[in-house]
């Protein structure tokens, strides 16, 4: 809350920035301290059972609750122009923990069939021990639609999917879910906040990756749902009573937290959540910098005569150019690159040098990965194949360096 007598910012930067400030904060700091403790002692045991009922705010235990951490989850907030955030120590704690909370076996899901290769493992996971899970192509909401069944309880999807950049159909996929009232969750890790904000296309829950882009530093592991407050929960029957405390828009946030957070214990620490937070201050900075370079190298790769293909959704030829300016602020700044026959994209990655060689994203740093050898070798060539992805492509997550840093890099790789 701004303070009184004061006026309150309106642009996404000024709003993150001064965000702790805002709120109770301690000794005038302008960022919320790092709080270390794990217990929280209460005078009354009466103050403390009410706490834990959930009648009165306050903090227990630090695998559910910590200062620090609260003041990050109230920044995701503000930034997804949503209603509640829970943090986890990971982006994969954070699906993983809300599938867990909000699913029961013989329920069925409909996933976009270019997730990521963990996500896509972890939903094969969860094939396993029950639930129905089917992959469409979410470039299109009729491959949605013809998989949604009587036992349908959520759709879930990506903004752009990382490394081939297919863009989901996003807002006639929200339009279908809210038709059918099912859950839709849309991960927002390779867009962020920043460029795109998934609460417009009524989405239910939004998953972020918080080690990425909005922590954007590579020195600190995050994750984050945030409610959106689109979904009616009152009509959700996997809920349990206990949880359904308050308005009804946070009762899907509840469990999530108090039930799949506690029984998981994924926890995001203090320390890494502070990181994260400072990290996200710079966030809009970092991502017109980044989306800039990326356009700028893919339209100087996009003809270049060692360069069979390039997928980056800033490009003309990109099958969802159009949806992308639509959405998006900006295209993101991951691409995937498929060299010309006869190159090893071994070598070419070899002769990168400001570019690193690893695995990882939105990163400050320019980063490359060979996709099929490495994040999606798990997956077998037969179902790399189905997704499109070549054994010569490279992801590249591109950083704030300066551009003509990167082309001339880049040039020199390709030479």
């Amino acid at each position: 809350m701004a303070a009184a007598g004061k006026t309150s910012t309106a642009g996404f930067t000024a709003t993150i920035v001064h965000a702790d400030r805002r709120g109770s904060i301690e000794h005038g700091s302008i960022h919320k301290p790092v709080h270390t403790a794990v217990t929280f002692a209460y005078d009354d045991a009466r103050d403390l059972a009410a706490v834990f009922q959930g009648k009165k705010a306050g903090y227990t235990y630090g695998r559910q609750v910590n200062p620090t951490v609260t003041a990050l989850q109230d920044k995701i907030t503000l930034m997804e122009a949503g209603v509640a955030t829970t943090a986890f120590a990971t982006g994969m704690a954070a699906i993983g923990t809300t599938l867990f909370a909000l699913l029961r076996r013989g329920d069925h899901i409909i996933c976009s069939a270019f997730l990521f290769g963990n996500s896509n493992s972890l939903f094969n996971s969860f094939g396993v021990h029950g639930i129905e899970v089917t992959f469409v192509d979410a470039t299109a909401a009729a491959n949605v639609a013809a998989a949604i069944q009587p036992n349908t309880r959520l759709v879930f999807v990506e903004t752009i999917a990382n490394p081939r950049t297919q863009v989901a159909d996003l807002v006639t996929i929200g339009d279908l879910c809210e038709q059918h009232k099912l859950i839709y969750c849309v991960d927002n890790t390779m867009t962020t906040p920043y460029l795109f904000r998934p609460v417009t296309v009524k989405a239910s829950l939004v998953m972020n990756s918080l080690t990425k882009y909005i922590g954007g530093h590579g020195n600190a592991l995050g994750g984050a749902v945030t409610e959106t407050g689109n979904y009616d929960w009152a009509g959700f029957d996997n809920l349990y009573d206990s949880y359904k405390t308050g308005a009804v828009a946070s009762w899907g946030i509840n469990q999530i937290k108090k039930k799949g957070l506690r029984d998981f214990g994924a926890t995001l620490g203090p320390e890494a959540a502070h990181h994260i937070s400072v990290g996200s201050d710079t966030l809009a900075l970092r991502m017109d910098r980044a989306c800039s370079n990326a356009m700028t190298l893919c339209t100087y790769l996009e003809t270049h005569p060692q360069v069979k293909r390039v997928y980056y959704p800033g490009l003309a030829a990109h099958p969802q150019h159009q949806l992308a300016k639509q959405l998006f602020r900006r295209p993101g700044a991951i691409f995937g690159l498929e060299l010309a026959d006869g190159l090893d994209c071994f070598d070419f990655i070899n002769k990168l040098d400001l570019v690193i060689c690893a695995s990882n994203l939105g990163d400050t740093r320019s980063l490359a990965i060979p996709v099929a050898h490495s994040i999606f070798h798990e997956m077998g060539a037969e179902r790399r194949a189905s997704m499109g992805i070549d054994d010569s492509l490279v992801r590249f997550s591109i950083g704030i360096e300066e551009p003509e840093d990167l082309l001339a890099d880049f040039a020199q790789a390709l030479g």
